[in-house]
């Protein structure tokens, strides 16, 4: 008798600004380590509490003005931890084929 072909779990994360659910893969990952430092995570496997942004530019813009990463993070972002995301930011914005959903 041959195995019925299983598919594999494929992890999914939810944007902390929009809400929408994509597979881990496609997400960045915004992580506190344990020292308090918050950065991001291109690995995506660093030690410390996440929170997730999709690639949208609106969310990034939203996430690093507003309030999202403080609550999702359960701490407060120090204007150094900010500059350092809208670096980040700005570095996306400059990338090609960045999107910008409307709405």
């Amino acid at each position: 008798m041959a195995k019925k072909g299983r598919r594999k779990h494929i992890p999914q994360r939810t944007c902390v600004v929009c809400r929408r659910i994509f597979p881990k893969r496609e997400v960045n990952r915004i992580v506190r380590s344990p020292e308090g430092e918050v950065h991001y995570d291109p690995t995506g496997k660093a030690p410390g509490r996440g929170a997730y942004l999709c690639n949208d530019i609106a969310c990034w813009e939203k996430a690093v003005t507003g309030n999202f990463l403080d609550r999702a993070l359960k701490t407060k972002l120090t204007p150094a931890q900010r500059a350092a995301l809208q670096e980040e930011l700005e570095r996306r914005k400059a990338l090609p084929g960045q999107t910008s959903r409307s709405g």
